[in-house]
């Protein structure tokens, strides 16, 4: 009966059509196709499956002729279709074939194929899809090393962590082994030196890192961090730097260039190394470095397309070193020039201890200060600009040598700030001029201060703050000393509020911190501060270690500055004070009293000379132009200081005396026989006080 003849319906097909459906199905499939027994083992394959579809193959198992990664899972997964579990569509595995070198990828799937019982009973077999997507994958692997790269690639200033970056994105997903190399000098913030590099350049390597799969008899291969080396001549690193084009290079026992390069021979010989791709590191025609790929034991080799890749990676690497180097470069001069604008060496205070911790970071801004002034009064100033950069370091440079300016002139603290803030709206005003090209137009400026001086004979310190933390202290017996110590407009902010200043009286031996905000930036800074400072028979240089230790990380990176202070009275032998009557011959009894008490402190016969002539004639002004109380006081320390204390509070002023005048001369002696005078105010009058320095050491 033929085909036309069958009754409809029927259901029969007719006879040779399913032998006809299979050869059609595996000679036209545009995929491959394989018939696997219950045992699973290969029965039939079409030729697409390259390598297996040949009679060799057929009776071995699955797992044999594809040699998979992961046999058992695969296995696994194929049985479950044979016991009904329903079929597997598209998984991805990898093996190798015997006949094609190298790993590969493949997409399966796999359908029972019902025996007479159907659904219920034992299968005969099962049908794979077998789809080599080898090459999607690697396209897809090198698009997603490629996003790695620029996701993680750039987001750091600093050079260690991008290099980092970069090996993390790249291995193990498109090497097994990388390396980065970057030219010694450029990891210190210098130029690039223009291509070709220059022979016997040192090349530091910035990071290296290998995949979990190579071998690791030796720790630290291929290239330790932070070592250093000469690239060897006439070798793939060499000539990449030379001429600036990326090399893909097999690697084998007998590769001649490794012959003068015996280091790089136990490498490979360690890692299985056989496939290598070396890119120069290089931006705008200059060489920043050298980056080293490799893939070893089993993995595919480089191709030019991963060639590409690795270019397109290390343009990118390249671009993130320069901006982290340049700002390096310009952390480095910031860091420099507040560093030379800082105090050089610790300053002896009469009646002060004082110790400092400056901590480095992004903020180049912060200062602290210690100022003798007259009197045995010591300014404690701490301060910060906010930013970074070297614009930043000049701003507190500018800040801090006027607020030393504004001290000598012994103002009150608030007052000190009041002129302080002057300036500072003088510099916004400045920079606010600038043109609209200029990178600093409309960047706004923000900083604080506070200023305290501390008086040992009152024991008093008077604190006025700016847009700054208040101090903190800890009287000598440990405890908290309060202080309501209101806050005043930042130095550059628009506000015109007065300062308002705050006194308090301390212990002998009190404890002051002056801290930049940083060191505040938690709720519970303040009581660390303060417990830390409360430790019986540490040093105020232990005691700011201490403060440093209790830090949280996260505020270690940004930079501050602290100020610890121990107070102190000076010392009786040291000090004379006499209460002296409004009359005529009070100067000459000045001379006597003060010269009786320089010859007891040892001084030699031309400072007490001096001293009675500046002592007589501070003495005659008051005499003739003060008022009651009159009071003389003489403090020996490194210098020798006079003050003359009346109830007036007319300033005197220097003069220049003609020929003939009769008057006039006093104080124009006193500025030359003295380093330094001036005269202070409070609200019982004022001073009038002078400053020699004595000769030699250890004359006191």
């Amino acid at each position: 009966m033929s085909y036309a003849e069958t009754p409809a319906g029927s259901g029969a097909p007719p006879g040779g059509l399913d032998d006809a459906l299979l050869k059609a199905l595996f000679d036209q499939s545009a995929v491959g196709l394989l018939v696997l027994d219950p045992y699973l083992r290969l029965v039939r394959a079409n030729s697409l499956v390259e390598g297996v579809g040949t009679e060799e193959y057929i009776g071995l198992r699955f797992t044999e002729a594809f040699r998979l990664d992961d046999p058992q899972g695969s296995e696994q997964l194929l049985k479950q279709v044979l016991a009904g579990e329903g079929p597997v569509r598209e998984h991805l595995v990898r093996g190798r074939l015997r006949r094609i070198p190298g790993d590969r990828t493949f997409l399966v799937s796999a359908y029972r194929l019902d025996g007479p019982d159907g659904p219920d009973g034992p299968a005969l077999g099962l049908l794979s899809a077998v789809v080599d997507v080898t090459e999607r994958e690697r396209a897809r692997a090198r698009e997603t090393a490629l996003a790695a790269v620029r996701d993680a690639v750039g987001g750091s200033l600093d050079v260690a962590t991008t290099c980092r970056a970069f090996i993390d994105a790249l291995v193990p997903g498109f090497a097994d082994l990388a390396v980065i190399e970057v030219v010694d000098e450029v990891l210190r913030g210098a130029d690039p030196p223009v291509g070709p590099l220059p022979p016997d350049t040192p090349l530091r390597c910035a990071a290296s890192g290998r995949c979990d799969t190579v071998r690791d008899d030796e720790p630290g291969r291929p290239r330790p961090v932070g070592a250093t080396r000469r690239l060897p001549p006439r070798t793939p690193y060499a000539l990449a730097v030379a001429d600036l084009r990326p090399r893909l290079v097999p690697l084998t026992a007998d590769t001649p260039w490794l012959d003068p390069d015996p280091e790089s021979i136990h490498a490979l010989a360690e890692t299985g190394a056989h496939s290598l791709i070396v890119v120069p590191l290089t931006l705008r025609g200059a060489v920043l470095g050298l980056v080293s790929l490799y893939r070893c034991g089993a993995a595919e080799p480089f191709d030019e397309e991963d060639v590409s890749l690795a270019g397109t990676a290390a343009t990118r690497a390249a671009l993130a070193i320069d901006n982290a180097r340049r700002y390096e470069r310009e952390h480095v001069i910031a860091s420099t020039v507040q560093r030379r604008l800082l105090p050089q060496a610790e300053r002896h205070q009469a009646a002060v201890e004082t110790a400092h911790v400056l901590l480095p970071g992004r903020d180049s801004g912060c200062w602290f200060d210690t100022i003798a002034l007259s009197g045995a009064r010591t300014a404690l100033v701490v301060g910060g600009v906010a930013g970074e950069g070297l614009q930043s370091a000049i701003a507190m440079g500018q800040l801090r040598t006027v607020i030393q300016a504004l001290a000598g002139l012994d103002l009150e603290p608030e007052e000190v700030l009041a002129r302080l803030k002057e300036t500072a709206d003088r510099l916004a005003h400045e920079r606010a001029a600038l043109p609209p090209s200029d990178s600093l137009h409309g960047e706004e400026l923000r900083a604080g201060c506070v200023y305290g001086v501390y008086d040992p004979f009152t024991r008093t310190c008077t604190v006025a703050r700016a847009g700054h933390p208040a101090p903190l202290i800890v009287g000598p017996d440990g405890e908290a000393v309060p202080l309501d110590l209101p806050e005043g407009p930042g130095l550059f902010a628009t506000d015109g509020a007065l300062f308002a200043p705050a006194t308090v009286t301390l212990e002998e031996g009190s404890l002051l911190a002056f801290c930049t905000a940083e060191l505040l930036a938690d709720e519970h800074a303040e009581e660390r501060i303060t417990r830390t400072l409360a430790r019986p028979g540490r040093s105020l240089q232990q005691l700011g270690d201490d403060i440093v230790y209790a830090l949280p990380d996260d505020t270690r990176s940004a930079g501050a500055a602290l100020l610890l202070a121990r107070t102190g009275t000076v010392s009786d032998h040291r000090v004379a004070t006499w209460d002296l009557a409004q009359e005529r011959t009070t100067p000459a009894t000045a001379r006597l009293l003060v010269r009786d008490r320089l010859l007891g402190w040892g001084l030699d016969e031309d400072t007490v000379d001096a001293t009675e002539l500046i002592v007589s004639e501070l003495v005659t002004n008051a005499v003739r132009y003060g008022t009651p109380p009159l009071r003389l006081r003489l403090l020996l320390d490194t210098s020798l200081t006079c003050e003359v204390h009346d109830g007036s509070t007319a300033s005197p002023h220097l003069r220049h005396a003609r020929t003939v005048d009769e008057g006039g001369r006093g104080l124009f002696i006193v500025s030359r026989l003295a380093t330094h005078w001036g005269a202070r105010h409070g609200p019982d009058g004022k001073v009038l006080w002078t400053e020699q320095d004595l000769p030699g050491e250890g004359t006191h």
